[in-house]
C-alpha cells in the first residue's frame, strides 16, 4: 500500500530532526503559536469561511451513530499503513473520522499530504476532521489549513512569525526575538501540481469535510464533540479559550478531543489558557457535562478512570496516539497514583482504573528485543520473554500483571539482570532520553502495537473501544479489542431561560 517511490521514514536522519527544530526554538526563545492561530482565524473569518461558532452541523440529525478517532498518524510508511485495513474494516459503517494530533511528520509540509494523508485514507468513505499537533505547526500550520480547512494555498516562500509581544524592550528580549526569527523554520514551498492532484484523492461528495478552522465542535443529536488546537506547547490562546467556555455551556453530553492529553504517563497536564485558567477546569465543571477527554501526541494507548466531585459517573481521560508513528514505550510509566485515581482500584467489572496498550511487560519485552537487535548482534542475549517481563514489571511497581498466567511467573536472574539494565536507559516518564530512544527504536515490522478507537453512541450510552493494529495478517479483518468502556449519557436537564437564549443565538449565528 505504501507508495513504491517512498523509503521508510526514519528519525535517525538529521533532516527530519532539523525540520522539526521549531519545537526547541519555540521553547527556548518564545512560542508564536497563539498569535499565528489568531491570524489564521482572522483570515478565515475575513474570507467568510467560518461556520457560526465553529460548529459543524452536517451530523446534527444523527441519533445512533459511530465514529473513529486515531492519533499521530503521518509517517507515511508501513507503521501508518498497517492501520488502514483493520481501520477500514472496523470503521466501514462509521459516520466520520477524527485525527487527533500530528497529521504529517516531521514538519506538517503541504506537499507531504498526498503520501501521508490522501493515499492512506483514500478509501475511507466518510469525512475526516483533524486537530493539529505540534508537528503540524512546524510549518506555521500552512499545510493543515490548506488541505483540511480550505484556506488559501501556501505561498511559495513563507514568512517567519512576527515577534512574540513583550512588555519590555530590553536588549536581551530583542536579541532573543531576533535569534528566534533567524532560526525559525519557514514554511516550505508547495509543488504547483499538488492542488490539481488534491482533487483526485478523496473526491467523493460523501468524503468532503466542512471543517474550516483548527478548533471546532461537531453537533450530533445526543453528543457534542469538541475539538481544540493545543499548538506546540499544550496550551490554547485566549480567543479559543473563550470559545471553549461558550461552547461548553451547551446543555448536552460532550467529549473533548485534543492534540495534547490531560492525563499521560502517570502525570497531570491541565492545559493552560492564555488569559488564565485551564482546559481541565472547564472539562471538570459538572455543569458542562463532559464525559471523556481524548488526546494524541504520545504514541500509545492509555486510559485513566477518574472519580471527580460533582460528577455522577466516572470520568475517562484517554491517550490515543498509536496511529502510525513510532511507539512510545509504556514500561516507563510509573504506578499511577493521582488525586481521584489509584491504579490498584477496580471498577464494577474488576478492571483497573489505569490501562495501557501495549502492556508494560510487553513493552519491556519488545524493547529488549530491539536492544538485542541494535546492541546484542541479534543473538537473543538481551531478550526478556513477555511473561517474565510482565512479572518483573509487576514486582517492580507493586502491581499485579494484567494476564493471570503471568502473575506467578518466575523471573530468572538473567532476565532480572537485563531488565535492570534496559529499564532505565530511555529515562523515566517523558524525559529527553526516553523521547529520542523511542525514535531511535522506530520499526516497521509486525508486531507494531498501533491502535485506533471506535466510539459508538447507542441510546443513552457511549462505548469506547480500543482496537489493536499489529500489522499481522490474521488481525486485518478481526483486530483485537484491547480495552472497552461504557459511559452513560444522562438525559438533558430542563433548560433555563439563559440557556434557551444561548441555543437560539447559536442557531441564528
Amino acid at each position: 500500500m505504501v507508495s513504491p517511490e517512498r523509503r521508510s521514514f526514519s528519525w535517525l536522519s538529521l533532516a527530519p530532526l532539523w525540520r522539526s527544530r521549531n519545537q526547541v526554538v519555540g521553547t527556548l526563545l518564545g512560542d508564536p503559536t497563539n498569535d499565528e492561530r489568531r491570524r489564521w482565524m482572522m483570515n478565515q473569518r475575513n474570507a467568510r469561511k467560518l461556520q457560526p461558532d465553529q460548529v459543524i452541523q452536517e451530523h446534527a440529525d444523527l441519533e445512533e451513530f459511530s465514529f473513529l478517532v486515531v492519533g499521530d498518524t503521518g509517517e507515511g510508511d508501513a507503521s501508518q499503513f498497517a492501520l488502514v485495513p483493520p481501520m477500514l474494516e472496523v470503521g466501514k459503517n462509521t459516520a466520520f473520522m477524527v485525527i487527533c494530533s500530528d497529521i504529517i511528520y516531521p514538519s506538517g509540509d503541504a506537499e507531504d499530504y498526498e503520501e501521508k494523508f490522501y493515499r492512506p485514507y483514500e478509501n475511507y468513505p466518510r469525512p475526516i476532521y483533524a486537530l493539529p499537533g505540534n508537528h503540524d505547526w512546524y510549518d506555521g500550520l500552512n499545510g493543515f489549513m490548506y488541505h483540511l480547512c480550505d484556506a488559501e494555498a501556501p505561498a511559495a516562500q513563507g514568512r517567519s512569525p512576527e515577534p512574540v509581544t513583550s512588555g519590555t524592550d530590553s536588549k536581551r528580549t530583542l536579541l532573543r526575538e531576533t535569534l528566534r526569527r533567524r532560526l525559525w523554520r519557514k514554511p516550505s514551498g508547495m509543488d504547483p501540481r499538488v492542488p490539481t492532484r488534491k482533487q483526485v484523492w478523496r473526491s467523493l461528495p460523501s468524503q468532503r469535510s466542512s471543517q474550516r478552522s483548527p478548533y471546532f465542535a461537531i453537533e450530533t443529536g445526543p453528543l457534542l464533540i469538541v475539538g481544540i488546537d493545543t499548538g506546540m506547547g499544550g496550551g490554547i490562546d485566549c480567543e479559543q479559550g473563550e470559545w471553549l467556555r461558550k461552547i461548553s455551556r451547551i446543555d448536552k453530553p460532550k467529549i473533548l478531543l485534543t492534540g495534547k492529553p490531560i492525563y499521560v504517563d502517570g502525570e497531570y497536564h491541565p492545559g493552560a489558557i492564555e488569559d488564565g485558567g485551564t482546559v481541565d477546569q472547564i472539562v471538570r465543571d459538572p455543569g458542562h457535562r463532559y464525559v471523556a477527554a481524548i488526546g494524541g501526541d504520545i504514541h500509545n494507548y492509555q486510559r485513566y478512570r477518574v472519580m471527580m466531585k460533582g460528577h455522577p459517573h466516572p470520568f475517562y481521560y484517554i491517550v490515543s496516539g498509536g496511529g502510525g508513528a513510532y511507539m512510545s514505550a509504556t514500561h516507563q510509566i510509573r504506578k499511577v497514583s493521582l488525586p481521584g485515581i489509584e491504579e490498584e482500584d477496580r471498577d464494577e467489572e474488576g478492571k483497573s482504573c489505569f490501562v495501557c496498550y501495549p502492556r508494560r511487560g510487553d513493552s519491556l519485552s519488545f524493547y529488549s528485543k530491539l536492544y538485542d537487535r541494535k546492541f546484542g548482534l541479534g543473538k537473543g542475549w538481551l531478550e526478556i520473554p513477555p511473561a517474565e517481563a510482565a512479572a518483573y514489571m509487576g514486582e517492580r511497581l507493586g502491581i499485579k500483571p494484567v494476564r493471570e498466567k503471568d502473575q506467578d511467573t518466575y523471573v530468572s536472574r538473567r532476565a532480572r539482570r537485563f531488565a535492570e539494565r534496559i529499564f532505565p536507559l530511555p529515562g523515566r516518564g517523558r524525559g529527553l532520553l526516553h523521547h529520542y530512544f523511542s525514535e531511535f527504536f522506530d520499526w516497521n515490522e509486525p508486531p507494531l502495537f498501533k491502535n485506533f478507537l471506535r466510539l459508538d453512541v447507542r441510546g443513552t450510552e457511549l462505548t469506547i473501544r480500543c482496537f489493536a493494529a499489529t500489522g499481522c495478517l490474521d488481525h486485518e479483518k478481526n483486530p483485537p479489542v484491547e480495552d472497552e468502556v461504557r459511559i452513560p449519557l444522562d438525559p438533558p436537564r430542563q433548560e433555563s431561560a439563559g440557556e434557551e437564549a444561548w441555543q437560539e443565538g447559536l442557531e441564528q449565528g
